[in-house]
Order: C-alpha cells, then structure tokens, then sequence
C-alpha cells in the first residue's frame, strides 16, 4: 500500500493536536503561570480520576468473575449491554442518573420513607457515580476478558487435585489484567468534561479540561487555557505510559477452546446478586430516562428538530473524516502512524476548537465555520477508538492472504478494494457506528462558540437544564438517545450484512 495517504493523515492529526495548542499560545503569548485555582483544578482531576478508576476495578471483579461462572438465559445479552454506557451521550447519562440519585429521584424518595435525609448528586461525589457508570462496564468487559483467556483445561485440573483457584489462576490473572483496566479508565477520566460540567457543582469539583472552557468561554484567557492544555497533555502522557507499562496477561498455556466450566461448590447467590446489582445500577438511569422522556415529547422546545438536524449532520461528517484517517494510518503503519493515533487522547478538544478558531477568525466568523469545527474535533477524539478497531482486523487480513496478493500483483487501490475492503466491512461499519454515537453526543467545541442557530442536541438540553426546564431536557434527551443508538445500529448493522469476513 502507498504510505503517502497515511503520511497526509498524520499530519491532519498532528496539525489538530500540536498545532492548535501552538496557535494557542501563538495568540496568548506563552507565559507559565498557574493560580491556585487552576493547582485545585488538576489536584482534583488526578484524584477524582484515581478514585473513578479504583472504584470501577474493584466494583467490576466480583461481576466479571461472576458472568464468568455462570451461564444463563440472557447472558449474551446482558454482556452486549454492557457496552450501551460507552456511546451514551454523556447529557442523556447525566439526566437518568440525576433521576434515579437527584434531590427528586428514585434513592431520596426512598430515604425520605425510611426518614433519612436526601443525598446531593452534585459535587465530587457526582461526578465519581458517573464516571463509575460509565467506566464500570468497561471495567467488567476487560477483567471478563482475562478469565475468558484462561483455559478449561486449567479449572478441570485444578477441580481434580483440590487446588486453590484463586489462587493459582484467578490471582496472578487478576495481578497481569486489573493493573492495565485502572490505567485504561484514569486515562479516560482525566479529560472529563460534560459530566463536571452538568455535575461539578462549584470550584471544589472542577477538572482540567473545565477550566480550560472557563478560561476560553468566560475569560478569553488563551494563555491559561494553553498552560492548562499542556499539563493536560503532560497527565495524559503519564497515563498512556501506564496503559503501555502495565502488565500483559500472563500466557496460561493453549487449550482445546472448551467452554469454561467452574467446578467449585456453592456461590450461586452471591453471583446472582453481583449480577442483578450491577445490572440495576447500569439500567436504572437508562429506564429513567424514557420515563422522565416520555411526558416530555409531548412538550418539545422550538428548534429540537433544526438542532437533531444539525447534530446528525455534525455526526455523519465526523465519521467520513474519522474513517478516512484511521484507514490510511493503519494501513501506513510506523512510529508516526501510532503516535497519530494515541494524541488524540491526551490533547484538549476545547484547545483543538479555539486553534482553529485562531487560525481562521480573519477569514471568517467562528460562529459560522462551529458546525464545521466541531465535526473537525469530533473525528479527531474518535480517532483512537476507529483505528484500535481497524489495526486487528487489517493485520489479520495481511496476515492471511497478504503473500497470495503480493504475488497476484495487487498493490494500492486494487490491494483495498479485493483483499481489505471486504474484510473489514464488520469492523468498519462497528467503527463508524462508534464514531457516529459518540459525535451526537458530544459537548465539547460547541459549547463555546455555537449562537442558538448553531446549537446541536446535546448543547440544547444544556440551555434547557440551565433554565430548569427539566421536562423538556428529559425529552431532548430522549430524542438523543434514540438517534444515538438508531445511527450507531445503523452502521453497525450495515457492515455485517453479506458480510465476506
């Protein structure tokens, strides 16, 4: 394959990562400086991110060990469902758990009957329930991955001789997997910024990535956005080197691929109750918001429509770009390819908006290049997840049939479009299911700079929260559910029909 298409995408990337924080303090003028404020707000960042992460681990182990000594009907599914927080739009989670844990939801109506004062969601607090809700799933499918790998052939010998499990072959898989899982879901809490936003609830509760849209949004301070971007971008980094030092799954030896079966007495009912718990806690927000929804799509605000139109819009271009880029960095492959496709994560996207703006505020308004922008920035942050979905795929392809092609001439376009193409329609249409799923409910550069005719979903039930028109939010929030997963069902769907791998 030509590597040239690969090298235009890196440099789209680098130019959107490194390049707009460079415009940034171009602007600004670079001056390091940190006020207490911004001291609390990567304090509280780093911690609140430990904490989320900790919490999930530990909250996801008895489950994920639990999915993996039973079978039962439904278990397909319920694992399936694990990955709905993932492309929840973060507004929408935010409305169901405010429901089942707000001042008015389900948790203080049933303390105020046992006559125990009420709970706040706001604060610190808030933001770790909603990260644990969001990460927890993702916790459980990464543990559940490692007990998964370890043969049958293992438990029916250790079932045989008496042994331990625990302790010969849960513990050291659980020392190898849980470190990396941790790393995986700080790293993803560190650049949280809708849920302290809608959750914070005040200084005490505010994260990096906040402070940036503070200081661009209601200050216009470029500078402190830029000292703030860079220190993101340092955690970041600190971060992503755990994700790659943490320890691989330990090589338990091959097996037969056998159906694991567990042979230990008793543990029925403390599985049965991990399982129902966690499944409550993920679902209860989710049946909150059709309920507190429904009423409200009979009191939609004006606009809703114009705003779905521009959200999927937004969403559709974003994952154009998304694929676009992710397909040519694969395909190139290298050290500049894989570092394309990690910046992403640890740079801002509030910092990536702004240097754009920069670049083109004296050629045109920002407020009429948000949507364009913003579809930008969205394909950026998506990147990562599209390409860790297209390396697999692409590496086996060439690994199969790559020699045959080579010696059938095929090179370049014909390469594609015969031998990869086919082969990655699962993976591309789950990939630009993904990327159209997390760009609808994105809360990001929109928020800085869109006027009310630019407005998307998720920005409008944020103007709507704010003016405590709750009814109608939960409604927008339930149209934005449903686009959300229609898109991502859509494409996913799309690249499994008459699929030819």
């Amino acid at each position: 394959m030509a590597r040239w298409p690969g090298g235009i995408a890196a440099g789209l990337v680098l130019a959107l990562t490194l390049g707009t924080l460079a415009a940034v303090i171009w602007r600004a003028g670079f001056a390091l400086r940190l006020g207490p404020a911004d001291l609390s707000a990567i304090w509280f960042t780093t911690w609140q991110a430990a904490l989320s992460a900790c919490v999930s681990v530990v909250l996801a182990m008895p489950v994920a060990r639990a999915l993996a000594r039973r079978r039962f009907f439904g278990r397909g599914a319920l694992v399936t469902l694990l990955g709905a927080p993932f492309i929840l739009p973060v507004v929408v989670a935010v409305i169901g758990l405010i429901g089942v844990f707000g001042r008015g939801g389900l948790l203080n109506d049933a303390l105020g009957l046992a006559g125990l004062g009420p709970v706040s969601v706001y604060g610190w607090h808030g933001v770790v329930l909603a990260h644990v809700f969001f990460n927890l799933p993702l916790a459980v499918r990464l543990i559940l991955q490692g007990w998964i790998a370890i043969p049958a052939e293992r438990f029916r010998l250790a079932a045989s001789l008496g042994a331990p499990v625990g302790r010969l072959l849960e513990g050291p898989m659980l020392r190898a997997v849980v470190p990396g899982a941790f790393a995986v879901i700080f790293l993803i809490c560190l650049t949280s910024f809708a849920v302290a936003l809608t959750l914070g609830g005040g200084p005490r509760a505010t994260t990096v990535e906040l402070a940036i849209y503070q200081s661009l949004r209601f200050d216009f301070d470029l500078g402190r956005a830029a000292v703030l971007a860079m220190v993101q971008f340092g955690l970041c980094a600190a971060a992503a080197l755990m994700v790659r030092t943490a320890g691989a799954p330990e090589a338990l030896g091959a097996g037969l691929d056998r159906v694991v079966e567990r042979f230990e007495p008793g543990g029925q009912l403390r599985d049965a109750v991990a399982i129902a718990l966690a499944t409550l806690f993920l679902m209860g927000p989710l049946a909150m918001i059709v309920a507190r929804g429904a009423p409200g799509l009979f009191d939609l605000p004006d606009g809703v429509w114009a705003a779905a139109l521009r959200s999927i819009s937004v969403a559709l271009g974003a994952t154009v770009l998304t694929l676009a880029l992710a397909l040519a960095l694969v395909l190139r492959g290298g050290g500049l390819a894989q570092l394309s496709m990690l910046l992403p994560l640890a740079a801002s996207s509030l910092v990536m908006g702004t240097g754009l703006f920069v670049v083109l505020y004296p050629l045109v308004s920002p407020r009429d290049v948000a949507l364009v922008v913003t579809g930008w920035v969205n394909a950026a942050m998506a990147l990562p997840f599209a390409a860790r979905v297209l390396a697999p795929a692409v590496a086996q392809a060439e690994a199969a049939h790559g020699r045959l092609a080579t010696s059938l001439g095929l090179a370049g376009w014909a390469r594609l479009r015969w031998l990869l193409l086919p082969r990655l329609r699962r993976p591309l249409g789950f990939a630009a299911g993904l990327t159209a799923a997390l760009s609808m409910g994105d809360l990001g550069v929109i928020a800085l700079f869109a006027g009310d005719g630019e407005a998307t979903l998720p920005l409008l039930m944020v103007r709507l929260m704010s003016a405590y028109r709750m009814e109608q939010a939960a409604g927008v929030a339930l149209v934005l559910l449903g686009l959300s997963l229609a898109l991502f069902w859509i494409f996913d769907r799309g690249g499994r029909v008459d699929a030819a791998a």
